[in-house]
């Protein structure tokens, strides 16, 4: 058994509680266990609510509820508030680690208990951050430089809310999650604030090799991408990247600016 006893884990949900069912039983097979276990849940319909109440017994889980849907900015706040423990593994609903997640959580723990500058520990993404320096482990420091020179915008996707290990004290460094706006505003508001204040962090090269990402029919992504953002012909694409490079470069300089 792999006892994490100084690592909660926080799970964010939204009406897919088979595929949270799911996550708490791939722990269970791993035969890892937490501090603690926090779900915190955004308003889901009251089939899903009584699902996690049924299985709440068996798992032994903090179930952190909220009469309305606020938004993720705001069941990401309510759920680290609810955390007690130094380090916080943050994961979304739908996500299974696979087995050797838990040989690379052993090792992010022992980094960010050894070193207290490392901000937060990155285990999964969709690409790969275009600017690493190998440490140990298969993980690599992130390195991230502001340029007006065409580089990408890759760079700027530093942070964000795929699974990760952070200290629970994130929010006093880097601010907490802006509410009541877009989940995906939400995000990028919090990648430029950790880009503003400037963080140490890693990532894990083999991005895909530790969770598994898993949205079913019965239970699919609760986030709709808008035109602009599924649209891949060449010219709507060249167009998004272009304009996504000035962006983020100019919505830093703001961020940056900001007192």
């Amino acid at each position: 058994m792999y006892f994490f006893e100084n690592i909660s884990l926080l799970i964010t949900h939204y009406n897919r509680s088979k595929s949270l069912e799911r996550l708490l039983k791939a722990f269970t097979e791993l035969e890892v266990q937490f501090s603690e276990l926090i779900v915190s849940d955004d308003g889901s319909k009251p089939e899903h609510i009584d699902f996690l109440k049924n299985i709440q017994p068996h798992y032994s889980f903090n179930l952190v509820l909220a009469h309305t849907n606020k938004g993720l900015g705001n069941n990401i706040n309510k759920g680290q508030d609810a955390v007690t423990s130094p380090l916080t593994l943050y994961i979304q609903e739908d996500f299974t680690p696979q087995p050797l997640f838990v040989e690379k959580l052993i090792y992010a723990n022992q980094l960010m208990f050894t070193d207290p500058s490392v901000d937060f520990v990155r285990f999964y993404a969709y690409t790969p951050y275009p600017h690493l320096k190998p440490f140990k482990e298969g993980f690599s420091k992130m390195i991230f430089k502001q340029s007006f020179f065409w580089e990408g915008y890759q760079k700027f996707y530093f942070y964000s809310d795929h699974p990760h290990l952070r200290r629970s004290d994130f929010f006093n460094k880097f601010g907490r999650y802006a509410e009541g706006i877009n989940p995906e505003r939400s995000e990028y508001n919090m990648m430029m604030s950790v880009l503003k204040v400037g963080a140490n962090a890693f990532f894990y090269e083999d991005y895909k090799a530790l969770l598994l990402q898993e949205n079913s029919s019965e239970e699919p992504s609760t986030i709709k991408r808008n035109f602009w953002r599924n649209n891949d012909t060449v010219f709507i694409s060249s167009a998004r990247h272009i304009y996504r490079y000035l962006r983020f470069n100019v919505d830093l300089i703001f961020f940056k600016l900001k007192i």
